[in-house]
């Protein structure tokens, strides 16, 4: 089968439960069409490699294909970001931290800071009559403090869509595999990390009806839930990895 009929989204024979079964499938690769068809979508040719997979934590990498290409006696590694969803529409989360973690990223100024903080509700409000008495949402900021996010998010979206995507440095993702959590009838999909964000990064910054931000096709927000501990004060970024099934 070429390469170029591998590019789009396939049906599955077997459904994908976790990381752990993308590990298990890579490591049978011999024995496993789909793995051999992920392979090919690397342009590795099947009988000059050799290879290992694991699964990693902590990074923007859910797992990484350790290659060895035999006539070359070259090593060589593929980070893969494993994205599992349920259904065809619904959003996944991609990225939380504290707003302090995104200063330390992003240098993010003091006053683009303080917002950030507002936004999520790790600072109290600074006006009395907030929709929501936890937090404050875009339009109950100022018209200077509404400008001023806008115009940061706008000059570093490309570092922000790349950071909370792809990740810096060792363990940054190079693909992105998106498979249906599902027992029968599932599909998946591997495009490289570049074309993803390409994809979730095309648009406008922009903020939404509920005063919340789209950058592009990612949403950011306060996390929220989470039994009304601290944690739902944090920051996230949200996608939906199945808007990559209609990109063929």
């Amino acid at each position: 089968m070429h390469k170029e009929q591998l590019l789009g989204s396939q049906t599955a024979k077997n459904g994908f439960l976790n990381e752990d079964n993308i590990v298990i499938k890579f490591n049978n690769w011999e024995f496993d069409e789909e793995a051999q068809k992920w392979l090919l979508i690397m342009q590795y040719e099947l009988n000059q490699i050799e290879f290992k997979a694991l699964k990693l934590s902590g990074f923007k990498t859910d797992v990484q294909v350790q290659v060895t290409i035999k006539l070359k006696e070259a090593i060589d590694a593929q980070n893969l970001q494993v994205k599992l969803v349920s259904n065809t529409r619904g959003f996944n989360q991609i990225d939380k931290r504290w707003v302090d973690k995104y200063i330390e990223m992003w240098n993010i100024p003091q006053n683009i800071a303080s917002i950030l903080k507002r936004y999520t509700g790790e600072v109290e409000p600074s006006v009395t009559n907030s929709k929501d008495k936890r937090r404050m949402f875009f339009h109950e900021f100022t018209t200077e403090e509404q400008s001023n996010v806008l115009k940061w998010l706008k000059e570093n979206k490309s570092l922000i869509v790349s950071d909370i995507l792809k990740g810096r440095g060792q363990f940054s993702a190079e693909w992105m595999l998106v498979a249906q959590k599902l027992k029968q009838n599932s599909r998946w999909i591997l495009k490289p990390m570049n074309f993803c964000l390409n994809h979730f990064g095309n648009g406008e910054v922009e903020v939404t009806k509920r005063g919340n931000f789209k950058i592009g096709r990612i949403t950011m927000q306060r996390k929220g839930g989470d039994g009304g501990r601290k944690t739902a004060n944090m920051l996230q970024f949200k996608i939906n990895p199945a808007e990559l099934f209609d990109c063929e």
